[in-house]
């Protein structure tokens, strides 16, 4: 996992079609340049991506300045729900700035409350209290920050544990990453809390157990009590996926959090704002979680993320005690009022939502027709997952994930870079605006880049094995 791509100016076929055109080598050679100095002066994390110098993004395009165009089946890691640079958004921003209003701290505003009661007026009763903040991480360490304090004022001092999910995503700051189940990712930590602490997520392939019986049998291995228990977190799908828990499962983890006052809380940074066919992913399950955390797709553009929740859990702490430097923005809410009255007035929900089969039934037909090396396949409106393994196992293959979203790439698709605990899944998340023409042309470039890398990695082994069996029967 972290594999970069070659940034070797490649001469592929030129691409003309209506949503694609690839007419240099790619990357561009005049764009290396600024690849390179990335190199210089940002972190080796920073890389990874395909290389394209991006010069503009409009709707479901991307754009390098040398006449090649991407059809975009990124969203700018699920950021762009209602499009790159759609004019009600680009136009609310330049208002915005135009106001001379562009940073008030928590300071009132009119920007600010107006974007929380349009997102209470969106969440599901009791949550009716909107804390802004910046990113995703942001939002899921106030999340268990809350869920802690909540829990001691319940159940004193004992009662602090937080519950995650193997394989889950909350971000790389300290809790979030604790909160989350990739081991790999947490060597730098070393001091473990004790008191945080992961238990398997039934998806149904990488956990063979579904049943809420795991659940509670994970947490009293843990050695912690129910009464121990302050939160849950939990992806409303896991991000490496999109990987659904069943919805009995979700329904009893809601019981047993209400009966334990265990505050429960799902992570929607990238599933929110209609991603999956409903405007909340956590809507497939029929609950209500105690807190949301949300971000991504809130604004479809600036950086802007909120918590959102029950009243006696946002109200814990006193005036000035909990806040941050750029809360709600002033920019950032314009950027998101626009974005969600778009998403809200354009039924974009209801696009992704009428688009699902659509994109199921094509990852479907690839895993049909190569069941020895692709694994699980997902798909909740216009978020999907093709999942890769080493052939005839379950082991995960990133080499022929990373290939796959090369060969897309040099073919005027893209795609960031394959995600998962071991980066296997070719992850599938236009914008939501997508017309289904347009959707049925990046299909069909991702099966031929599916065949092609497949054919690449064990076509000579299937000759061989061909040869092998003509021959036992010579």
């Amino acid at each position: 996992m972290g594999k970069e791509y070659d940034t070797t100016p490649q001469t592929v076929p030129h691409v003309a079609t209506k949503y694609r055109t690839i007419c240099t080598p790619v990357p561009h050679p005049d764009s290396v340049q600024h690849i390179e100095r990335s190199r210089k002066y940002e972190p080796l994390s920073m890389r990874g991506m395909p290389p394209i110098v991006w010069d503009r993004a409009e709707d479901i395009s991307v754009y390098d300045k040398y006449g090649n165009r991407w059809l975009d089946w990124s969203s700018g890691v699920l950021v762009t729900n209602c499009g790159h640079g759609v004019p009600e958004v680009r136009q609310a921003i330049i208002d915005q700035v135009n106001s001379g209003l562009i940073h008030n701290y928590v300071f009132p505003s009119e920007e600010r409350p107006e974007l929380a009661e349009l997102i209470a007026s969106v969440s599901p009763e009791p949550l009716k209290k909107v804390f802004l903040l910046s990113t995703g991480s942001e939002a899921t360490e106030c999340a268990i920050k809350l869920s802690r304090a909540h829990g001691i004022a319940v159940g004193g001092r004992e009662k602090i544990g937080i519950i995650g999910f193997e394989r889950g995503y909350h971000g790389r700051t300290l809790a979030s990453q604790q909160a989350g189940g990739m081991a790999g990712q947490k060597t730098w930590i070393v001091n473990m809390d004790p008191a945080i602490i992961n238990v398997p997520f039934p998806d149904g392939y990488w956990e063979d157990d579904s049943s809420f019986d795991g659940f509670l049998q994970a947490v009293e291995k843990s050695g912690m009590k129910p009464s121990q228990i302050a939160g849950v977190i939990m992806e409303s799908y896991q991000g490496v996926g999109p990987d659904f828990a069943p919805v009995e499962y979700i329904q009893k983890l809601r019981a047993w959090c209400t009966e334990h006052d265990v505050v429960l809380t799902f992570d929607e940074v990238q599933s929110g704002f209609g991603r999956t066919g409903k405007f909340w992913a956590f809507e497939h399950y029929g609950v209500v979680p105690d807190l949301i955390c949300c971000g991504k797709g809130i604004s479809s553009s600036l950086p802007l993320s909120a918590v959102i929740g029950r009243p006696d859990i946002m109200d814990q702490f006193p005036p000035g005690s909990m806040t941050s430097t750029h809360t709600g923005n002033p920019v950032c809410c314009a950027a998101a009022l626009a974005n969600i009255r778009k998403i809200l007035n354009d039924d974009l929900t209801g696009n992704a939502a009428r688009l699902e089969p659509v994109l199921l039934a094509a990852c479907k037909a690839i895993q049909e027709k190569y069941p020895d090396v692709i694994g699980n396949v997902t798909c909740a409106g216009l978020v999907a997952g093709i999942q890769t393994v080493k052939k005839g196992t379950k082991q995960p293959d990133h080499d022929l994930a990373h290939r796959v979203i090369e060969l897309c790439y040099q073919k005027g698709l893209l795609f960031f870079a394959p995600v998962g605990a071991w980066g296997q899944t070719v992850k599938i998340c236009p914008p939501l605006t997508i017309p289904q023409e347009a959707l049925e042309e990046g299909i069909a470039v991702m099966s031929e880049a599916f065949d092609e890398a497949i054919d690449e990695m064990y076509g000579e082994e299937e000759v061989e094995e061909i040869d092998e069996a003509v021959a036992e029967l010579v």
